[in-house]
């Protein structure tokens, strides 16, 4: 144990800070993952699988797709700008801070509008596979889905501000709209609609992204005043760099979408099955990976932004590495376990046991992606600091297509459990790439908008 407690402490302080704020996301994820676990065991309880889950997981991927690939996309570029605009003078943080609030409440407000004006022409053309009960529901939840989109370019920015200081806060925000589902969702007298998925999600993201606001202002010491214009120094490097990483953020972005719409024309509500399975592939994945690649990035541009590229690459090979094992480790456990898990989750109410069994075996398939997604993510934190855009964008594209193909050759295969292995090929696609053009360098500071 002294051993251990000595080890600890000859890391180097950088490691310790990734180790740190790591540890912190985690904390904060698995509050937050159950609180989501709660909505959904609540959600299962009141819904089953049946066709306002459908349209429910459906209208939430299509309609928060742009939103996130804008957040996406541009958090990865915004964050090493915010850690380097830390040392600029009150005046000059104050104008840039304003004028990205002000292009990002234009923005989310566009794109709201064009959610719900645009809708019913996507369920004819996407939502074909989905029932004319599950479309009319789908299309009564764009009532909180459009002005969602702006809350959740506006939390995304807040979240980035507050990463930037190496906060970590906004990780247990993240479970804002599911608690007020869940309060929702079992407030309700008798649910034979969408109407309580609709309040709990508008209301939810509304919270959400008011008190990320006020947490970021707080951090910044400033609220950052909304205003339209590019005045601010860090536009310049900050558009080239976020249209190169939107490239590839938008060939990532349709994972989702296609993953919806190939399920949509799959029998026996494959979108619910995916959707319950999906939920907790991503509790495992946000308290492994996610919580180190979040902590990583602020470190990793700091270490860039004073010229110590080799020290950053091998600190995240070693991470990596680590991640790796842990994520074998995670597979085999999870594989063994997944029949309970899902049953302890949902087994209730209106889901039924041959639910369960469906579940848990779309959900080993997906397992199967966790070394691969746990290993890759703190290099693309690395390559992202060095602002290697570039080529992320294009290992992006490549990853698209795979799980394009993979999605076509294997759904009629395997079924919805072929959607789930599908991006178990498209991450060690993404693992190999990575892993070699982090050794191949580089071994000078790159220019802003990458390489």
């Amino acid at each position: 144990m002294k051993s251990f407690k000595r080890r600890l402490t000859g890391l180097h302080a950088d490691h310790r800070r990734i180790a740190a704020g790591a540890a912190r996301v985690a904390f904060f994820l698995l509050l937050g993952k159950a609180a989501g676990a709660f909505k959904e065991m609540a959600v299962a309880y009141r819904y089953g699988v049946s066709d306002a889950v459908d349209a429910y997981q459906y209208t939430l991927t299509l309609a928060s797709w742009l939103p996130l690939t804008l957040v996406g996309a541009l958090s990865v570029v915004l964050i090493p700008v915010l850690v380097r605009t830390r040392k600029a003078d009150r005046p000059s943080r104050a104008r840039f801070l304003g004028e990205l609030q002000g292009w990002t409440m234009l923005i989310g407000g566009v794109i709201g509008l064009l959610i719900y004006m645009g809708w019913p022409w996507l369920l004819q053309w996407a939502g074909q596979g989905l029932n004319p009960q599950a479309q009319r529901m789908s299309q009564e939840l764009t009532l909180a889905f459009a002005p969602a989109a702006l809350f959740t370019l506006m939390t995304g920015i807040s979240a980035a501000r507050l990463r930037a200081h190496e906060r970590h806060i906004n990780t247990l925000l993240d479970s804002v709209p599911a608690v007020v589902i869940l309060v929702w969702v079992l407030l309700a007298g008798v649910v034979t609609d969408v109407g309580p998925l609709l309040w709990g999600t508008l209301v939810g993201y509304f919270i959400q992204s008011v008190w990320l606001l006020w947490l970021a202002a707080r951090a910044d010491g400033m609220w950052g005043r909304p205003r339209l214009g590019f005045s601010a120094q860090q536009w310049p490097d900050l558009v080239k760099a976020a249209g190169i990483m939107l490239i590839g953020q938008l060939a990532m972005s349709f994972v989702g979408p296609i993953d919806q719409y190939t399920a949509a024309n799959l029998e026996g509500n494959a979108n619910a099955t995916l959707g319950y399975a999906a939920r907790l592939l991503s509790l495992l994945l946000g308290l492994g990976a996610a919580s180190v690649g979040r902590a990583a990035l602020p470190v990793l541009a700091d270490i860039h932004s004073r010229g110590d590229v080799q020290r950053a690459r091998s600190m995240a090979l070693k991470w990596s590495a680590l991640m790796l094992l842990a994520g074998v480790g995670v597979t085999a456990v999870g594989w063994l376990l997944a029949p309970w898990g899902v049953a302890l989750l949902f087994e209730r109410g209106a889901f039924t046991a041959q639910d369960t069994t469906a579940v848990a075996d779309v959900l080993r398939w997906g397992l199967l992606q966790m070394p691969f997604y746990f290993g890759v993510l703190i290099l693309v934190q690395l390559l992202a600091s060095q602002n290697r855009y570039r080529v992320m964008a294009l290992i992006a594209v490549a990853n698209f297509g795979l799980k394009a193909i993979m999605n076509f050759v294997l759904a009629p295969i395997m079924g919805t459990a072929g959607i789930m292995l599908a991006p178990s090929l498209m991450y060690a696609l993404s693992y190999t790439c990575y892993v070699l053009v982090v050794l191949r360098g580089p071994v000078t500071p790159p220019s802003p908008t990458g390489s």
